[in-house]
């Protein structure tokens, strides 16, 4: 079962395959099969029926030909496009991969995307999805681990592993197919549902809606997703030793209910941001707590003057005390040697 395979996970060696998928897992016809000659991210090898490297889109856009658009012409979105990214879209995302930090998994070991172009079928090498935010664990964070190649898109049959967690917020336009709801027409590529669960097998699958803050997961058994009951709208992942749930706060600006990841604490992992305020927040907790400590000190000090000065004043009162016992004495020795001298004999 799949989903016993998931909780067998490993401690991470690196490089390493996440245990959750087995090569025998990995897609058949029906999905993308592991064959040599395949097309690579730089390109598609001359084959029969499939595209040159210069029919293919390139990280700058369209290929440069007299009278196509350029880069500098198009949008990252076309106006009515649906999933059109707004600012919930970026700020959402953001939020989700700013608090993605698995203990078990390092960083340059995983891709965490959001709005990055999916290609997923080797017959239509051009079919792709782009999800709003997907995670795939066990691959390098920069393609073939240089740090400078920044992967313009994932192409499953390159990579050969498919995304381990794929989350879509609803919008009105979308919020059918994310759902399910809609069905492939013919000569179209297939819906989301189907690329999730039938062709990639990504065993999870998440959509928020903005509207209703409403979470909803689903969980690969077998070839069908099923529905999970999220007790208080949060999911637990064994797997990273995280959990996603809903969160009302503040970010950047907005407060409303947000998306994000909490540890096996039940804490929310806080953003860069947030990291950065709470170190401050300590650090004046920290400078607060010194100048308490110097204040207690001082008063400490000046109580210890205090009670030097009362001893010593005790000490003079003494002093003065004796000296006027020995006066007085003094006194007295006189005037009894004063009575003698006189023929009186005083009573002592």
């Amino acid at each position: 079962m799949i989903a016993e395979a998931l909780l067998e996970k490993p401690r991470v060696v690196e490089p390493f395959m996440p245990t959750w998928l087995a090569k025998e897992d990995l897609p058949t016809m029906e999905g993308l099969p592991i064959m040599e000659g395949l097309p690579t991210m730089e390109g598609l090898p001359i084959m029969e029926g499939l595209p040159t490297m210069e029919g293919l889109p390139t990280m700058e856009g369209l290929p440069i030909m007299e009278g196509l658009p350029t880069m500098e012409d198009l949008p990252s979105e076309y106006p009515g496009d649906p999933g059109m990214p707004d600012l919930f879209h970026v700020w959402q995302t953001n939020l989700l991969s700013q608090t993605f930090r698995p203990p078990d998994y390092p960083f340059d070991q995983m891709l965490i995307a959001s709005d990055l172009n999916l290609y997923y079928d080797v017959q239509n090498t051009l079919w792709h999805k782009r999800p709003d935010w997907y995670t795939v664990l066990g691959v390098p964070r920069f393609y073939k681990g240089i740090l400078d190649e920044l992967r313009p898109s994932y192409v499953i049959w390159q990579e050969h592993i498919p995304p381990f967690l794929v989350v879509e917020l609803l919008s009105s336009s979308t919020e059918a197919e994310d759902l399910g709801k809609t069905k492939r027409k013919k000569g179209e590529p297939p819906t989301k549902w189907e690329v999730y669960e039938q062709i990639l097998g990504v065993p999870y699958y998440v959509v928020f809606s903005r509207r209703t803050d409403k979470l909803r997961a689903f969980e690969l058994v077998g070839r069908k997703y099923r529905e999970m009951m999220l007790p208080k709208n949060r999911l637990w992942f064994p797997q990273l030793k995280l959990g996603l749930g809903v969160w009302k706060g503040n970010y950047e600006g907005a407060v409303r209910k947000w998306l994000r990841w909490y540890d096996t604490d039940e804490d929310w992992l806080l953003t860069p941001v947030e990291q950065t305020e709470q170190q401050r927040q300590y650090a004046e907790q920290e400078r607060q707590h010194a100048q308490r400590e110097r204040q207690r000190a001082e008063q400490e000090r000046q109580r210890a003057e205090q009670e030097r000065q009362r001893a010593e004043q005790e000490r003079q009162h003494a002093e003065q005390q004796r000296q006027r016992a020995e006066q007085e004495h003094q006194r007295n020795e006189r005037l009894i040697a004063q009575l003698k001298a006189l023929g009186i004999e005083p009573e002592v």
